[in-house]
């Protein structure tokens, strides 16, 4: 796994895959590395403090075209339509690709998050378990098959939670080399 320049390649990163696929996890991790505040589009698509409440899309979608024109930033999130409004400005793009049965497990092991019900999270069980199979939605599988193969900048897909910690690991020690050898130039 070979890394672009991380001072350019890396201003805005967008990761995206299904819910419980460690989206969260790594963009975290990745946004204090570069030191890029971390966009979270369930931030942005729910309601503050209303889990399960949508946003109105017009004013969702305004906050997602401001924190697109921001010069750097890590964002993440599940949803196709609004990872399709930032493409244009993405330099590097991340799908994570687990298996549902493991976003599942991951979702689980979180547990009840932000006021959802017992319904809630069950509901939101059984649409992880759909990803493949829901066809025409933003949210799935396709769609973010189809993103993924029409970009056109640096992209990796990781298809197993040992890729998802390699590619952070790798990616931490190609940021340290970037800055190692800056300070080599300066001196």
């Amino acid at each position: 796994m070979t890394f672009p320049d991380p001072s350019t390649a890396f201003d805005r990163m967008l990761i995206m895959g299904n819910g419980g696929a460690g989206k969260t996890w790594l963009a975290r991790r990745i946004g204090e590395q570069l030191h890029h505040p971390v966009v979270h589009l369930d931030d942005m698509h729910w309601e503050p403090g209303g889990y399960g409440i949508a946003r109105d899309r017009a004013l969702r979608d305004e906050m997602v075209k401001a924190a697109a024109e921001r010069h750097a930033w890590l964002m993440e999130g599940v949803y196709g339509q609004l990872a399709n409004m930032v493409l244009s400005r993405t330099t590097i793009l991340v799908w994570i690709d687990l298996p549902e049965e493991e976003c599942i497990a991951n979702i689980k092991e979180r547990g009840i998050q932000g006021g959802e019900t017992g319904t809630q999270f069950d509901g939101l069980l059984k649409w992880v378990a759909e990803y493949r199979s829901r066809m025409n939605n933003w949210n799935s599988f396709e769609t973010h098959a189809r993103l993924f193969s029409a970009f056109s900048r640096p992209k990796f897909l990781l298809s197993s939670r040992e890729a998802v910690t390699d590619f952070a690991g790798r990616l931490s020690t190609s940021i340290d080399e970037a800055i190692d050898e800056r300070a080599q130039i300066s001196e």
